[in-house]
Order: C-alpha cells, then sequence, then structure tokens
C-alpha cells in the first residue's frame, strides 16, 4: 500500500484535465503511439464534441521515480457538472489527493473554486498546477497571486506544467508520490470497497469501478452490495489500464474493476458498498444516498409507428445510464409515449442527443416541470410531475413547489446583473460574500421550476461565462400555482399544459401563443390560439386565413353584388372553422420549447 497513490484531477471546464490525463498515459506507454488519440478518457462521441466529460473514468499508471522506487498512480477521471455533483463526490472520497489545474492564461475560474471545496470536504492533499505556460498569452506571475489570494494556496507550491508539450509532468508524477498520502486500510480486515461508478457491457453485464477501503476482493468471493442486500458471485476483479487488466485480487487502497454477473447497471447504484457475504463489514461507507430525478419530461415519437423502437431503445439506454427513470404515458396530440426523470437539464440534454445519435431515434420532448405537491381540503397530499394529473381546482387547500438553496460564484463586476435576474426569477433570502477581493459569493433561495426553465443560459449571458452556479434542494414552499391550457381553435392540446406560478401565467401564455402563432400554418379559415387557466383566457392570438378573392370577376355595377359573394364566403369560412382540423405540426411543439433567447 506505501507504493500506491489515489488522485484526481479538478479544474475548471477547459482548463486542460483530459489533456493533462492524456500527458501521464502517453508517458506511462500504456498505448502504442499508432493508437494513441486525443482525450483518451472520454470514451463517447458527444464527450469528445462537447469537450465535457459525462462518465468517470480510472486509468492505474505506473511509475518510476529518480530514486528507482515503482509506484501505481490510480487517476479516477470525474465529470465536473452540477447535474453529476454527486458522482464527483463519491469519485473524491475514493481519493487521497487531488491536482488542482489552473490556466494560465485565465488564472482562477468559478469553477475552480468550486470544485477547491469539494476537496477539501473530504479533507484531500491539494496540488496546485498551472497549466497552459508554452501558451503565448500565459501570465505565470498573475496565476500565482491569485493561487495566494483567491485560493488561499501557497504559490511557491504551484508546479508549471503544459498539457500540450508534456513539460512539468516529471515534477507532477514526483509531487503525486512526495505530497499525497499512500491509502490505509487493513488488507486482512472485513471487505469494505466503495462502488463510484459502473458501465454496462453487453457481454458481462455491469462493470463497477470501485475503490477497496479494507480486506481483499478475489475472483470467486460472493459478495453482497449493501444497500441492494443482492448477492453476487465475483466473476473477475483487475484494473483499469485503458483496457481492463485481469488480475487475481484487489487489496485495501486499490482501484479496479469487479464483473460479478450482475445484468444491469441499475442493479448497481453509486456510492454503495460492497462486503463479503461471509463476513461482512459492520456498517457501510458513509455518504451513500439515492439519486432522484428533480426535472421531468415527457418524450414521444415523431412518427407514431416508432413506438415499438422507442422502447427497445430506452431498455438499451437505461442499461448504461441508472439515473434515468421512465414510465408510460399517453397525449392526444402526441400518442403513446413515457415520462422521463432527469438530474437536471444537462442530463436531460445529454439523454435527448445520446438516443437521437446512438439509436437514431426521431423524438419530441414537452417542456420540463419538476415535482409539485398539492394539499387537498380532505387533508391528502399528492405529488404531481405531469400537467395532466392536475388536481380539480376546486379541490385543492394549497399547493407547494420545491426550492433550492443556489450558490453563484462570480467577479463582484457582475453584481447588479445577476441580483436583477435571480430577482426575476422570484429569488429570496439573498446574502453574499467576499471570499477573496474582486470576487463576490451570492446565495439565492429559487423555485427549482424557474431554473430549469433557462436561468443557466442566461447567468452565463450576463456574467459573460464568468459565473459558476451550484445548487441544493431545500424544502417545499406554498406557492400560488396555475394549471395553463392553450387552446388551438378551440380544443385543448395537453402536450402543451404546463404548471405556473400565477404571476407569471400571462407572460408564460403570450409567449406561447406568439409561438405557436409563427409555427402553425395558415388555412382556409381563421385559427384562435389562447391560453387559458381554467375558464378563464389570459392570452390570446390568431393565425390568419388564407382569402380567396371572390370579388375578382365583379367587374362593374352595385356594390350589393359584392357584398352578397363576400358575405357568402364569410358564412362558409365560419362553417369551416366549427369542423376544420387544424393539423399542429412537430415543428410548432419544438418551437414552443425553445427559449426566447434562442
Amino acid at each position: 500500500m506505501i507504493q500506491i497513490r489515489n488522485f484526481s484531477i479538478i479544474a475548471h471546464i477547459d482548463h486542460g484535465k483530459s489533456t493533462l490525463a492524456d500527458r501521464f498515459i502517453q508517458r506511462a506507454k500504456l498505448v502504442e503511439d499508432r493508437q494513441f488519440h486525443d482525450q483518451m478518457l472520454d470514451n463517447m462521441d458527444i464527450e469528445r464534441e462537447r469537450g465535457i466529460t459525462i462518465k468517470s473514468q480510472t486509468v492505474c499508471l505506473p511509475y518510476t521515480n529518480k530514486a528507482g522506487d515503482e509506484f501505481i498512480l490510480n487517476l479516477i477521471d470525474t465529470p465536473g457538472h452540477v447535474d453529476f455533483s454527486y458522482e464527483v463526490s463519491r469519485a473524491l472520497a475514493s481519493c487521497e489527493g487531488v491536482l488542482l489545474l489552473i490556466d494560465a492564461t485565465q488564472g482562477v475560474q468559478a469553477q475552480t473554486l468550486a470544485n477547491l471545496y469539494a476537496a477539501l470536504e473530504h479533507n484531500l492533499a491539494i496540488i496546485p498546477a498551472i497549466n497552459k505556460i508554452d501558451s503565448p498569452s500565459a501570465d505565470i506571475e498573475h496565476t500565482r497571486d491569485e493561487i495566494e489570494t483567491e485560493l488561499g494556496l501557497r504559490a511557491e507550491e504551484a508546479i508549471l506544467c503544459s498539457g500540450k508539450t508534456g513539460a512539468g509532468m516529471e515534477e507532477l508524477l514526483e509531487a503525486i508520490t512526495l505530497r499525497i498520502q499512500p491509502p490505509k486500510g487493513d488488507p486482512e480486515g472485513p471487505l469494505a470497497a466503495l462502488i463510484f461508478d459502473a458501465k454496462y457491457d453487453p457481454f458481462r453485464g455491469a462493470i463497477i469501478s470501485c475503490r477497496v477501503f479494507d480486506g481483499t476482493l478475489r475472483t470467486g468471493d460472493t459478495i453482497r452490495l449493501m444497500s441492494l442486500g443482492t448477492t453476487h458471485r465475483v466473476e473477475e476483479v483487475g484494473v483499469f489500464r485503458i483496457n481492463r487488466e485481469k488480475r487475481a485480487e484487489l487489496r485495501a487502497g486499490e482501484v479496479g474493476y469487479v464483473v460479478a454477473g450482475i445484468k444491469t447497471v441499475s442493479d448497481t447504484r453509486i456510492g454503495d458498498t460492497i462486503t463479503r457475504e461471509d463476513n461482512p463489514v459492520a456498517a457501510p461507507l458513509p455518504g451513500f444516498r439515492e439519486i432522484k430525478p428533480v426535472v421531468f419530461s415527457s418524450v414521444y415519437p415523431v412518427e407514431a409507428e416508432d413506438f415499438d423502437s422507442l422502447v427497445d431503445s430506452l431498455e438499451r439506454y437505461k442499461l448504461n445510464d441508472a439515473s434515468l427513470i421512465y414510465q408510460k404515458d399517453s397525449s392526444q396530440a402526441l400518442g403513446q409515449g413515457f415520462r422521463c426523470g432527469f438530474l437536471g437539464l444537462l442530463h436531460l440534454e445529454i439523454f435527448q442527443e445520446r438516443l437521437e445519435r446512438e439509436f437514431a431515434q426521431s423524438i419530441i420532448m414537452t417542456a420540463p416541470s419538476v415535482m409539485y405537491k398539492f394539499v387537498l381540503k380532505s387533508g391528502e397530499t399528492i405529488t404531481v410531475d405531469n400537467p395532466q394529473n392536475y388536481p380539480d381546482p376546486m379541490a385543492i387547500d394549497h399547493a407547494m413547489e420545491p426550492y433550492i438553496k443556489a450558490t453563484i460564484l462570480m467577479p463582484d463586476r457582475y453584481m447588479g446583473a445577476v441580483m436583477k435576474l435571480c430577482l426575476d426569477k422570484r429569488g429570496e433570502n439573498s446574502h453574499f460574500s467576499y471570499p477573496v477581493s474582486g470576487r463576490i459569493e451570492l446565495v439565492f433561495e429559487l423555485p427549482l421550476a424557474e431554473v430549469i426553465y433557462d436561468f443557466y443560459d442566461r447567468l452565463k449571458s450576463v456574467t459573460q461565462g464568468y459565473g459558476s452556479f451550484d445548487y441544493e434542494l431545500i424544502d417545499y414552499r406554498r406557492s400560488e400555482l396555475s394549471k395553463l391550457d392553450i387552446l388551438v381553435n378551440g380544443e385543448k392540446v395537453d402536450a402543451l399544459s404546463i404548471i405556473v406560478h400565477r404571476d407569471r401565467a400571462h407572460a408564460r401564455a403570450s409567449s406561447v401563443c406568439e409561438k405557436l402563432r409563427k409555427a402553425i400554418p395558415r388555412h382556409l379559415f381563421k385559427i384562435a390560439i389562447q391560453g387559458a387557466i381554467g375558464g378563464k383566457i389570459v392570452a390570446r392570438s390568431n393565425v390568419a386565413p388564407f382569402r380567396k378573392d371572390v370579388t375578382a370577376k365583379c367587374y362593374g355595377g352595385d356594390i350589393t353584388r359584392k357584398r352578397k359573394l363576400l358575405e357568402k364566403q364569410a358564412k362558409g369560412k365560419k362553417k369551416m372553422r366549427t369542423v376544420g382540423q387544424v393539423m399542429i405540426p412537430q415543428s410548432a411543439f419544438v418551437a414552443v420549447l425553445k427559449t426566447d433567447e434562442e
């Protein structure tokens, strides 16, 4: 165990985490040069294109220091987005130290601080490293000052490196072996291993990534997953060296994988403890919690006959993403579909993109909503995540919606714009502090429903990308909620119904009506598009009809000839309006979901 170091690289987005990991992999000669490509640890196309990490990855790096001592360095690469913060916290719990990477051209950024706090919570050793020193616009001295003033770390301990050229790699690897403590644990004690990720293999089932804290895990052992209580027989254990490399056992302090014939990723839970059935550990490792969805949306196939194909795609998708929750749903306008639950908006976007690309599905997704609670006059409390299940307004005593505690970190010059944005989104109980000079931390309590719509995009634009946003659910609070229905030609379109705050109903209804007016093609009769709360119309717009010029043949004569023809036309249009069907194109549903800024 003295020769093992478990560490993670944390940084703001685009500060060079994946590039640095690539250099480590090349230096350890885990792949031949002809097989090497950038972002070795990001397996999905969507990760490479967006330049983000979605799934945690691990790689075991052999290293021999200047004195000739051999070490095993386990690098755990983590996703950096708010939606996956629980996975990140479990990955950090598997480490003893972190490399905190700072871009020499940009200095300390919002996510750098957020990541630093996450590492400090787990009492990890922190090695600051200044990356991109080869860039012409690198300002190393200024970055050193920021490390002292904004992060409170010692600037002289910061290591200069370049993920692009490979400069400073030796110093970094040496610092990892010297400054990060070796893992502690008892290899002879009862087995306790922490699951921090799992992925699906079509031939082997779920492959669990875990860190062994105590005991030894061997092939042939019967293990128990403590939160689920299920038992499995271990078929294979080993370590990740880009590809899986089989070993006889995983001992305390090591990071590796376990194959135990587990059918799907849903049968494993991130943060769960693995122990042996015949000699279990007394208590599970701390920090485990159930992942609960916070954002809900319905997904429908564009063509009704593609429903079976969508069912098949969702089942295959679920094998790899245990945090997705879905159940059957139907809509008069869009037919059969599914109601899905997500960890956040990025999770929803990734789900949509992967379904369309990896599974070749053409889908429509409804506007995202959250879980509301309604207390009825009978005293019963019901939860509603779908506007179609909205209870009878006469039976409701009061409604409650989820609130979050949002922490926003930014340069202080943006404070006014961000305060205005939060107050527009019904923010309350604000307070702020200055963690370092020139930077402000703003804490607001906001309704989650306001945040999932377009808050993150607008925050990024008002802070020019310098604002970082982190949130946690706190509680449910009383709120004046209403169900907003959209009527097209007098008919309710259930897929466009939304639950909104009463003060926002008119603005949202006007916005939806206006978007539909532009998206619905003109018919031979006038189409009324209305937003209604109960029986009260709160917004309206009209799609003008095509008009045939029936008076074209009347060259002269009395005005009454023309009037008679126009009245006859008006009667025909009136009759057509009562029996005519308005076909709402799929593009209209998509247009409604786009935010105003787009």
